[in-house]
């Protein structure tokens, strides 16, 4: 895996049909929090929404993999020159594989040079291991553990962590 074929762009409507097949993925909606067996037409009001986001504290933008939408990449929180990231890859046959570290590489040099993001945060849980380790891998320190929620079907303990990027 080479960060070259992985690129960030806007959502499109027409992503839908991609969208749907991810919907049908117990694994990425358990580990996502998306509601397994979720309406068709509720899914694409959900997706309108993502596609039409007019929010200026939230950005969401789609993560290709050689031309390919595969997930998605989000900056939340977006305050000053801090932002929370986060990713989703769709396709749970492509976890582990490194896409997500350098999705999370294209995700922060976007939002470095376009928004002046200096100071990253991401949270993700316990029990993420692969989340866990990419962060750690990118330079994340942990800086918190407050909070507990579901991930994959049970109760795990929330962990925050904080990047400095010079700017």
């Amino acid at each position: 895996m080479n960060k070259e074929s992985i690129t960030l762009r806007p959502l499109r409507i027409k992503d839908f049909e991609i969208v749907l097949n991810w919907s049908k993925d117990d694994l990425f909606c358990s580990a996502n929090e998306w509601e397994l067996n979720r309406n068709d037409d509720e899914l694409y009001e959900w997706w309108i929404r993502c596609v039409n986001n007019k929010a200026e504290d939230f950005i969401r933008l789609g993560i290709e993999l050689k031309g390919k939408l595969i997930g998605y990449a989000d900056l939340a929180n977006i305050e000053g020159h801090t932002a929370e990231i986060g990713i989703a890859i769709g396709d749970s046959s492509l976890w582990g594989k490194g896409i997500g570290y350098h999705s999370t590489l294209c995700l922060m040099n976007y939002a470095s040079t376009k928004l002046g993001i200096t100071v990253y945060t991401a949270e993700t849980h316990e029990t993420n291991t692969r989340s866990r380790k990419m962060l750690q891998n990118l330079g994340f320190e942990e800086t918190s553990r407050h909070g507990r929620e579901d991930y994959m079907g049970e109760e795990s303990q929330l962990i925050q962590y904080r990047l400095v990027k010079n700017a």
